[in-house]
């Protein structure tokens, strides 16, 4: 009779076995079963207005609606999906014409529209375009030196060969044997923009000061049809990897605080929002010709059309839900803030972002991660070596790389950089590894930017204070920056007045920038009565233009 019993009991555990596993394969198998049948049927059967035509049927999402809580509902075919009440267009149309909208923003941003430029010839062009005299400055028109062929990152003229597709994507089958050739074979003017940026790096930039594939591609950012989108794997915080028509690929952070936000008090470097417009003000502070920030655009993303419909990451995809206040927000897989608590939501379904064109895939282009030798303790008590030793640099200066070279002057320019948008997460930087130690650091994520405009983080400056050492172009250009007709927070307004998502920084932060400026150039100053001139700023091109420079 026991045996009995436990042999009923075995066949139970059994049958349970096999059910749950055919649930499973029936569960896995709907996708498909949906997605054959979804052509042809509407995503949404709400009668259209009745002054408008009805709009084509759309197909219905790829995954089945039992990932959600309730049935996602299709915002993009209705008329104010692109331009509700609550979207950045409207408001500006609205304050445009008056009204409510218009006498209910309190915040001092910078305008949405930059005034119309005077003509070429008046006297007030000068003044009203400080940008354009910028790059007129001698300081702003040096030549690189010449580039031999081991100093361009790849060979135009050589036989390398490859497909855009497998470049961004290992995984793409080359099923036609299409090819791109990044050779003498075909004109340049051929290739995507996002090819001519990579084909375009050298040993000393990413890009050129007037390069125009650089223009176009921020606007291939901003206009490109999104094809697919995937989560960026192992990130702390939420990051989109999106593909366009062309093949190109950009990181997109969306926004999750509003512009007037400071990082609360409380909150530690490592534990603090990542900010979308963070990383478009920092591809636009290389105005201080660094040129070391992947080109960056701000864009205002349809989360139904172009995050949902188009994804094939069904982890992305199950977290979509709609919020009690009817948006459609989705929160994705992170260590950090991903959650229905910290969801992302849009207005209805708009969001805004950052896109970061990606470098060269590793196996084109094999890049090489440091680790920062300032970098924080990332811990909630412990501190650094850096920060209880003032003889600390000292010592990394007796360590390769930074026993010779410029890597370490490479170091004190990512400092001032950091510095002057309040960036304390810089714990690694990366370098292009055919280029060995003589090239410059890609100033990578730069999110964590632009967190505190009433506060000054003094601590990132501890390189250039223990180092005292900075190059004469950045010394020089940080003092033409301080000028009136140069100022740096004027430049900055300009130069971001070209986003489409425009204004980017919250007036307060343009602000900072001037005074942490001022706290860098007294640190050097510092420095030079302490250690004499000759001893703290390098001297890096030729005596000509260092003359000319000097004089203006």
């Amino acid at each position: 009779m026991k045996m009995l019993l436990v042999r009923k009991f075995r066949l139970l555990i059994l049958m349970v076995f096999l059910v749950a596993c055919t649930m499973h394969i029936m569960i896995d198998l709907l996708p498909r079963l949906e997605r054959r049948g979804a052509e042809g049927r509407p995503a949404c059967s709400c009668p259209p207005p009745a002054a408008a035509a009805a709009p084509p049927p759309r197909a219905a999402p790829r995954w089945p609606s039992k990932h959600t809580l309730r049935i996602l509902q299709d915002f993009s075919a209705e008329p104010a999906s692109n331009l509700s009440s609550q979207s950045r267009e409207a408001a500006e149309k609205a304050a445009d014409g008056g009204g409510p909208a218009a006498a209910a923003r309190p915040r001092r941003l910078i305008a949405p529209g930059a005034p119309r430029p005077p003509p070429p010839g008046s006297s007030t062009a000068a003044a009203a375009a400080p940008l354009a005299a910028l790059f007129q400055h001698p300081l702003y028109r040096a030549a690189l030196p010449p580039l031999a062929d081991g100093d361009l990152l790849f060979n135009v003229n050589s036989d390398i060969r490859f497909n855009p597709r497998a470049a961004e994507q290992p995984e793409w089958q080359n099923e036609d044997n299409e090819e791109f050739l990044p050779t003498g074979e075909t004109s340049i003017d051929s290739y995507p923009n996002w090819l001519k940026f990579h084909i375009g790096i050298n040993r000393y930039e990413l890009y050129s000061r007037h390069n125009p594939a650089i223009e176009a591609l921020l606007q291939d950012l901003v206009s490109q049809k999104i094809t697919s989108v995937a989560m960026k794997s192992g990130g702390t915080q939420l990051k989109l990897i999106m593909t366009f028509q062309n093949y190109g690929q950009a990181l997109f952070k969306p926004m999750k605080q509003t512009r007037e936000q400071e990082t609360p008090p409380d909150f530690f470097y490592f534990s603090d929002y990542e900010r979308h417009n963070a990383e478009i003000a920092a591809f636009h502070l290389d105005i201080l010709d660094f040129r070391r920030v992947p080109p960056v655009a701000g864009r205002l993303v349809n989360m139904t059309r172009e995050i949902r419909d188009v994804t094939r990451d069904k982890k992305l995809w199950r977290t979509f839900f709609i919020s009690p206040a009817n948006n459609i927000c989705f929160y994705g897989e992170c260590s950090y803030y991903c959650s229905t608590e910290h969801a992302l939501c849009g207005k209805p379904d708009q969001i805004e972002g950052s896109l970061a064109a990606f470098l060269p895939d590793l196996s084109l282009a094999k890049r090489k991660t440091w680790r920062n030798p300032w970098r924080r303790s990332y811990h909630k008590r412990k501190k650094a070596e850096w920060e209880v030793d003032p003889d600390y640099c000292e010592e990394v200066k007796q360590t390769p790389p930074y026993d010779s070279g410029t890597r370490i002057l490479d170091i004190m320019d990512m400092t001032v950089f950091d510095f002057l948008m309040g960036n304390m997460d810089r714990h690694h930087y990366e370098t292009f590894e055919k280029f060995g130690n003589e090239t410059f650091i890609i100033h990578l994520d730069n999110g964590r930017g632009f967190g505190k405009y009433s506060h000054d983080e003094l601590s990132i400056l501890v390189p250039l204070n223990q180092c005292c050492r900075i190059r004469k172009s950045t010394y020089l250009r940080l003092q033409l920056l301080a000028k009136e007709e140069y100022k740096l927070s004027l430049l900055m307004k300009e130069s971001l007045l070209k986003d489409k998502i425009a204004p980017i920084l919250y007036q307060p932060h343009l602000e900072a920038m001037d005074r942490r400026l001022r706290i860098v150039l007294k640190a050097v100053s510092d420095c030079i009565e302490k250690d004499g001139y000759d001893n703290v700023v390098e001297n890096d091109f030729n005596t000509d233009v260092n003359t000319v420079a000097t004089e203006r």
